[in-house]
């Protein structure tokens, strides 16, 4: 084992918890690194070893580590529980090179945790909020706040595991939870101090109770959802799922439609995603089911439609989607860089988008638009032209069944154009080689399908703008 570093977790116990080896370990370290509570609960048993403290100078162990194996030293680390599960081990390896590393793990808290409560825990998803001060929740924080991801993982398992640290403590998680709504669908458990004298189990509390507590940072939590989650449809959505305004209906995009502009938008389970024209906000809605790590930011105008993609919002119970009321692009400052775009109402500022959506679209991110006028299909096609993107369209008549007396006809809806733009090789290479000048060659193809365009709508009939 030369020339290794030896990583040994440990308990609150001390020295009972340790294993022979790592007892041995310990005994004729030479180099010993911990952080500032592990070194004070070993600090008689390492008098004669070199003790590096690690909290705050996480980033520099790698760099002590190698020194010391340099000089032929021993070097222990001294972590909790099982190092491997949220600890420092994996941050080692990665620095190190798992070659350089001898592990010598205990039992994790998680373990003790739920073997306090008496609990199994071979289904619970475990949680970390160990790091930096996250501040306290606001409801729409986004992915830049520390506890975004917890929620979201809240959102979506029923039994979960959580360590925490002084400042993201349960107290803080629990506000969080009150602030989503969230507080009547779980139990928790918070189990602070484990195998120390002054162990405690918190339990039988309302997560309203737990708000209030004061914790010493040396806790887990357990959260168990009171009813198992039920699979819920991700998108596809009948129309009348969604709330729209009376009496004028159709601020909508109609299930078929939906369906095809959420498939060509190409979203992950982490994508981050803009819905410009929200309307009643059903495509940004479902675009957050299918993105349950990723984030959805819309912009609507309208109030009566800025308030009816609110209540949307709320009834299907989303904490990964924010609304603001404002026109396009005003208040869309802040927003980060989005996977795809959709936009469908433009408030006569769709040049303007398309420009600024292309821009801040991450590589090989799509654009996708929705329209029913020639003349906003005129204009985005413009757009594309001068802005070098790959595009394409997609025109769907979607025909629906509808009783007639004792048969069925069918009843067309209106034609709808799906276009489709995605910042990808060809719109990068095309604006790296036209900076800085006035204009390009038109292509052929292109200018022949805009003439057509504009040929064709001189003798459309004029619809209201919105897709």
């Amino acid at each position: 084992m030369s020339n290794r570093c030896q990583i040994i977790g440990v308990l609150d116990n001390g020295l009972t918890g340790l294993s022979s080896p790592a007892l041995n370990a310990l005994k004729n370290a030479d180099v010993v690194i911990a952080a500032t509570r592990v070194l004070k609960l070993f600090s008689s048993s390492i008098n004669s070893a070199e003790v590096k403290d690690l909290t705050g100078q996480l980033g520099k162990v790698p760099i002590w580590i190698n020194h010391a194996l340099a000089e032929k030293k021993k070097v222990v680390v001294l972590a909790t529980g099982d190092p491997l599960c949220h600890g420092i081990a994996s941050f080692l390896s990665k620095k190190l090179g798992a070659e350089k590393l001898d592990i010598i793990p205990n039992i994790s808290s998680i373990q003790l945790a739920f073997a306090s409560i008496g609990m199994a825990w071979q289904d619970a998803k475990i949680c970390s909020v160990h790091n930096k001060d996250a501040g306290e929740w606001q409801t729409g924080s986004g992915a830049e706040h520390g506890f975004y991801v917890l929620l979201q993982t809240i959102n979506q398992h029923d039994k979960l595991a959580i360590l925490t640290s002084p400042e993201n403590n349960p107290a803080r998680i629990a506000r969080m939870l009150i602030m989503e709504n969230m507080s009547d669908l779980f139990t928790m458990v918070v189990v602070e101090n484990l195998l120390c004298a002054d162990e405690k189990i918190f339990q039988g509390l309302s997560i309203a109770e737990l708000a209030k507590q004061n914790f010493n940072g040396n806790d887990v939590v357990i959260l168990s959802r009171l009813e198992a989650k039920k699979p819920e449809l991700l998108f596809g959505y009948a129309d009348d799922a969604f709330k729209q305004r009376k009496p004028d209906k159709g601020l909508i995009t109609k299930r078929e439609v939906r369906a095809v502009s959420l498939a060509r938008m190409q979203l992950t389970a982490a994508s981050i995603v803009w819905d410009i024209g929200a309307g009643s906000g059903s495509v940004g809605i479902e675009a957050a089911k299918l993105c349950p790590k990723g984030h959805i930011y819309a912009v609507e105008k309208n109030v009566t439609d800025f308030a009816i993609a609110s209540e949307n919002a709320r009834d299907f119970a989303l904490h990964n989607y924010t609304l603001i009321e404002n026109k396009a692009p005003l208040g869309m400052e802040n927003w980060p860089s989005p996977n795809a775009v959709f936009i469908g109402g433009s408030g006569g500022e769709l040049a303007e988008l398309i420009t600024l959506c292309l821009e801040k679209l991450q590589a090989n991110g799509w654009l996708v638009m929705n329209f029913v006028t020639l003349e906003n299909l005129s204009t985005a096609l413009e757009a594309l032209k001068q802005s070098g993107a790959d595009w394409d369209i997609t025109q769907i008549q979607a025909s629906r069944s509808q009783p007639i007396l004792h048969m069925n006809r069918m009843r067309a809806e209106n034609p709808v154009w799906i276009v489709c733009a995605q910042k990808a090789g060809h719109y990068l290479r095309y604006h790296e080689g036209h900076e800085g000048h006035e204009g390009h060659e038109d292509n052929e193809e292109e200018t022949v399908y805009y003439q057509l365009s504009k040929a064709i709508k001189i003798r459309s009939k004029k619809f209201p703008d919105y897709p």
